[in-house]
């Protein structure tokens, strides 16, 4: 439990790998964190499991529908801002589903870049894992 004694919030996160290559966007100017690149995510909701979460946080901000594989990768971090519960889902992209060019700002970043970006702290891991 954080400090104040709520529990972390619960993010699930969409690591959606497309032939080696991972789908990333930007952190707006208005959020916390601003700024710094990011996979698809955001709290979980009520009822809610991380890997529907996931997947459905991927089609509301992107406009990519995809199928959630396996849980990659789960961490408690304390921010500033907030304490959160990352589940990171490995995520393909269903077959008939197309990301819209440069929707909300995400892209296709391959593998062998991720490490080049500034990503989260709590996210070092998982950069780490996908760039090998």
């Amino acid at each position: 439990m954080s400090p104040s004694n709520t529990p972390p919030n619960r993010i699930g996160i969409a690591v959606v790998d497309g032939a080696g290559r991972f789908l990333v966007g930007v952190r707006a100017a208005d959020e916390p964190l601003a700024g710094l690149h990011e996979f698809p995510g955001g709290k979980c909701r009520p009822g809610e499991s991380p890997r529907e979460c996931a997947v459905r946080e991927c089609l509301e901000e992107t406009g990519l529908a995809v199928l959630a594989v396996h849980e990659l990768h789960r961490t408690t971090h304390a921010y500033s801002h907030a304490e959160v519960e990352l589940h990171f889902w490995l995520c393909r992209p269903k077959p008939d589903s197309q990301l819209q060019t440069d929707h909300n700002g995400y892209v296709w970043i391959a593998a062998n870049r991720l490490r080049e970006l500034r990503f989260p702290d709590a996210n070092a891991a998982v950069v780490e894992m996908l760039a090998g």
